[in-house]
Parts: C-alpha cells; sequence; structure tokens
C-alpha cells in the first residue's frame, strides 16, 4: 500500500474517552482481563486441535482457524486500546493506523467467510454424511480456509488502499478507540463516493452473502435433523452444529444492533450515544473473541474430554 498524502497530516489523535478519564482506569483492568482470557481460551483450543490427533477433523480445523483469527483481530487493536486508556495524549501515526485499519478490516471480513465455510461444513456432515469424507478431505477443507484468509486480506487491502489516498488537511481527531476505518474517512477533506460505494459492495459480498448462504445451509441442516425417526439421532446431529449456529446468532446479531438502531437527535442524547456507540463497538471486538472458545467448549464433548485428559496428564503425571 501506498502511503499517501502524508505530508498533510502525519498522524491522528484518537479521542476515546478523554473526557471521562475515571471509565478509562476502570475499563482498563476489564479489557485487560478481557483481552488475557481471550489470549488463554483462544490459545487452549488451538492446543486442543493440534495435539489430539482425533480432533484432525475438518470441523475442528476450521475451529483452530477461527480461534487464531479472534487472537490476530484482538491483538491488531486491543493493545492499541489499553495504552490510550493510560496516555494522557493518544496519538497514532498515518503508517501504523494504516496498518491497524487494515488488520481490523482483515480479520473481520476473514471471519465473516470462515464462518460460511463452517456452515457448508456442517451441511455437508449432516445432509451427506456417507460423503463428507470425500467432500471434506483434507485438500479441500484446507484450501476453503486459506481462500477465507485471501478473501478477508484481498478486501481489506482494496478498502485501505482506497482510504489512505485521501488527503487528510484538516481536523486529526478520531472520535474512537482505534482507526476505526468510517471514523477515518468522517476526516478526509475530499470526496468519499467511491469509498462509500467500495465498502457498501464489500458488505454485500462480506456480510450479506455469508449470512444468505448460512441460512440455506440451516434450512436443509433443519429439515434433515427433523427427519431423523430417533429423538436421540435428532439430539446428536443438532450438537454438532449448535455451538457454530450460536457463534453466528452472537456475531451476526450484534452487527446488527450495532448498526440498525436509531440515532438520537438532539445534541445530549446524541453525545451519550456517542460513546455508547464506541462501547458497544469496544466491547464487541473483545466479547465474541472471548466467547467462541467459551462456546464450542462448553458445547463440544470432544473439546471437554481433550481439555481434561491435557490439564490431568499435566497436572498429576504418570
Amino acid at each position: 500500500m501506498k502511503l499517501a498524502n502524508q505530508s498533510t497530516v502525519a498522524g491522528f489523535v484518537l479521542l476515546g474517552l478523554s473526557n471521562q478519564p475515571k471509565l478509562e482506569k476502570m475499563f482498563f483492568v476489564l479489557i485487560l482481563l478481557m483481552y488475557l482470557v481471550i489470549l488463554l481460551g483462544n490459545g487452549v483450543l488451538i492446543l486442543v486441535t493440534i495435539l489430539d490427533s482425533c480432533l484432525h477433523t475438518p470441523m475442528y480445523f476450521f475451529l483452530g482457524n477461527l480461534s487464531f483469527l479472534d487472537i490476530c483481530y484482538t491483538t491488531s487493536s486491543i493493545p492499541l486500546v489499553l495504552d490510550g486508556f493510560l496516555t494522557p495524549r493518544k496519538t497514532i501515526s498515518f503508517s501504523a493506523c494504516a496498518i491497524q485499519m487494515f488488520l481490523s478490516f482483515a480479520m473481520g471480513a476473514t471471519e465473516c467467510v470462515l464462518l460460511g465455510m463452517m456452515a457448508l461444513d456442517r451441511y455437508v456432515a449432516i445432509c451427506n454424511p456417507l460423503r463428507y469424507p470425500v467432500v471434506m478431505r483434507k485438500a479441500v477443507y484446507v484450501s476453503m480456509a486459506a481462500s477465507s484468509w485471501l478473501a478477508g486480506g484481498a478486501n481489506s487491502l482494496v478498502q485501505i488502499s482506497l482510504a489512505v489516498q485521501l488527503p487528510f488537511c484538516g481536523d486529526n481527531v478520531i472520535n474512537h478507540f482505534t482507526c476505526e476505518i468510517l471514523a477515518v474517512l468522517k476526516l478526509a477533506c475530499a470526496d468519499i463516493s467511491i469509498n462509500v460505494v467500495s465498502m457498501g459492495v464489500a458488505n454485500v459480498i462480506f456480510l450479506g452473502v455469508p449470512v444468505l448462504f448460512i441460512l440455506v445451509s440451516y434450512i436443509f441442516i433443519l429439515t434433515t435433523i427433523l427427519r431423523i425417526p430417533s429423538v436421540e439421532g435428532r439430539k446428536k446431529a443438532f450438537s454438532t452444529c449448535s455451538a457454530h449456529l450460536t457463534v453466528v446468532v452472537i456475531f451476526y446479531g450484534t452487527i446488527l444492533f450495532m448498526y440498525g438502531k436509531p440515532k438520537s437527535k438532539d445534541s445530549l442524547g446524541a453525545d451519550n450515544q456517542d460513546v455508547s456507540d464506541k462501547l458497544i463497538s469496544l466491547f464487541y471486538g473483545v466479547l465474541i473473541p472471548m466467547l467462541n472458545p467459551i462456546i464450542y467448549s462448553l458445547r463440544n464433548k470432544d473439546v471437554k474430554v481433550t481439555v481434561k485428559n491435557l490439564v490431568s496428564q499435566k497436572c498429576f503425571p504418570r
């Protein structure tokens, strides 16, 4: 990416919660604890899927990718947020801002595609179980995961390349905790129509298409499950996709809540809503990565058994 127009704006000031210093100390402790839980929980899941040969299947391979993605996503922004809570003057250089935007945008888009790939895996496993080993062979599921990462990275490269070419010659205060791309675009002193259109198209591709794909997949999955004659069989089939479905509902439900709620018109309400919007965005960035390993651990017997075995071998070696 060519970082153009650096001569006009050398860096940005991250506003964060500068107007509410008491909240900053409280949120520093809270976000730090959540970040440590994210590193521990997702790190354990990655370790489990690597060490246990019984978990060397497509579903757990995708789960390991999701855990690694969550670590990358939070690490691209949370250290900056934590530093901002403790630093009076929260500044970031133009190049560092561009890199942070690229990483966050890439991880977000990749997760959308990856959740769609995981839905396809569950569809084949439940609707075509006899063909599952053939359809979801290693070369296929590795290519699916790699294409998710490549698609997310390519989309981010396009969006950030367009953003950094804009002239930033006026206000350099970003009303956010990090270099959130929409907050950065508001500071450009040029027409951002191309950026808006490009992001709109990207949203359709990386949000709309995966949601539609997941929805159709689960319609077929639920139809197949309801055809299973035994209650025990239906429970067993549904348990294999319940964790993924829970993660999807939380992930997309939070996005709809963030961008679908009405805006306040009065100035006082707008200021309060501005703070709440930033906090919702912040907790969205840490809450979902923190919940993912918890959901998959609690709702998956294989993961729980493997974790217990690893802990017992570590604590009580033979």
